[in-house]
């Protein structure tokens, strides 16, 4: 009765994403009342206490929410500062100067690659889409030609690359070795983010038509022409602050003796939220008042950037109560039982559990974190020789096939001003490759060593 049950709950599962896409796509539904009726139909259908239904979605918003609004306020606010004074400015022309016009994506994917390292997703997404709505203005070409391989460039880097904090947690439950995890990353990321970003892009942007308008680009394109830009140094070192911050918090332990005053201190300025806080503070400094701009210029920056990320922090909260219906249903516990019924090598179960997590909740750092959690208990019974392989393999399921609950599906479609087919042939299909790609290289890799 209760195996038949968890097969009926799959069922389910799949038809409630099923209907959020159809309804989205095809019937052009507003895609923040489609996530919420179908999150309460699937908890009522799987048989959770309706009193409790509402509770939960609520539970499940208000937690992402608590995260991801200060995160997309913050990187939005550090954004518009970066875009007014001329900093993006200034940064675009120099990478084009350095890498040349025609190779404008090959620059993109490269300094998400770097600033990318310790931020989750969304953090590296506000940060650098300023930078990118200017270089495809100076070059001529599509948003999505350099946008693509930013976003590529992000997501290698957060499903594999320590010491970005999903791929770091995974590197202690599997007892794996940071430095060795970090090379293998680096040469499996590598390949992969320009496959699934530069050479994807190429393929696939001159397939998709975008609107002539987007609200968002003329946010950050559209001001005066300004007769001096802050240096290349300041603006850089302005949007690297809360990258070199995270990455103190990140290794704090290491650094300082945990607990210590000097231990909790490195923690709390590492916090993303902080470090974003403090790199906004510094914005208003070096891209604002030693820029010419008065105070009353900044607050007017500050308060005009929020309004459109308004549609953008309610899908991703939908996203959030979806997660958490799913989650305390019993969907993911389902998808985890059933995948232990089949006998699969470390290596492949690592990859297909975070695969099924990603496909069900949304996360990939939640996917990331709980299968493996999973497999590390039976990878070290089996006495698997590469724990850094499995983190690899892990945070390659971790991103697959981004779709309507997942935040950064969202994050995505809105910025660029793509419906949500358009987001499907692009970011979906980009994870996925990426995906792919990186867990054949980790099995190749396991091959060699």
């Amino acid at each position: 009765m209760t195996l038949s049950f968890g097969y009926w709950l799959l069922v389910y599962a799949a038809i409630a994403i099923i209907a959020l896409i159809v309804l989205i796509a095809r019937y052009r539904l507003n895609p923040f009342i489609v996530i919420t009726l179908v999150s309460i139909g699937l908890a009522l259908l799987a048989g959770m206490p309706p009193s409790g239904v509402v509770g939960a979605y609520e539970a499940g918003v208000g937690k992402t929410l608590g995260h991801i609004a200060l995160v997309v306020a913050l990187g939005t606010m550090l954004g518009k500062m970066m875009a007014e004074s001329g900093g993006a400015e200034q940064v675009a022309r120099t990478l084009i100067d350095r890498f040349g016009e025609k190779n404008a994506h090959w620059a993109m994917v490269c300094i998400a690659f770097l600033v990318g390292l310790p931020l989750f997703f969304e953090v590296g997404f506000v940060l650098l889409v300023p930078i990118a709505f200017t270089v495809a203005r100076r070059v001529g070409v599509s948003i999505l030609m350099v946008g693509l391989p930013m976003v590529a460039g992000l997501s290698v880097v957060h499903a594999l690359v320590p010491p970005h904090p999903a791929a770091m947690l995974a590197v202690q439950v599997y007892q794996a070795s940071v430095g060795q995890t970090l090379m293998y990353a680096i040469l499996i990321g590598i390949p992969t983010a320009i496959i699934a970003g530069p050479l994807y892009a190429k393929f696939i942007v001159p397939r998709i038509q975008l609107p002539a308008e987007n609200p968002l680009e003329r946010q950050f394109l559209e001001r005066e022409p300004r007769d001096s830009l802050p240096g290349f140094g300041i603006t850089m070192a302005t949007i690297l602050l809360p990258v070199l911050l995270m990455l103190i918090g990140g290794w704090a332990n290491l650094i300082s003796t945990p607990g210590s005053g000097f231990n909790q201190f490195l923690l709390f300025i590492g916090n993303s939220v902080i470090a974003l806080l403090l790199a906004t503070l510094l914005s208003f400094w070096t891209l604002g008042l030693a820029q010419g701009f008065n105070r009353e210029s900044i607050l007017k920056f500050t308060n005009e950037c929020l309004a459109p990320t308004a549609s953008i922090t309610l899908l991703v909260g939908a996203g959030g109560g979806l997660n958490r219906i799913l989650v305390d249903a019993g969907v993911t516990d389902q998808i985890v039982s059933l995948a232990h019924e089949f006998h699969l090598s470390p290596l492949l179960m690592g990859w297909l559990f975070a695969a099924l997590m990603r496909i069900a909740t949304g996360s990939a750092t939640v996917a990331m974190t709980t299968a493996s959690g999973i497999v590390a208990p039976v990878a070290i019974g089996l006495g698997y020789p590469h724990p850094e392989l499995l983190v690899l393999a892990t945070g390659a399921g971790s991103v697959i096939f981004s779709h309507v609950n997942d935040g950064g599906f969202w994050l995505i479609k809105e910025y660029f001003n793509m419906s949500v087919t358009q987001t499907f042939k692009t970011w979906t299909v980009l994870e996925t490759i990426i995906s792919l790609v990186a867990f054949a290289l980790t099995v190749g890799l396991s091959y060699l060593i």
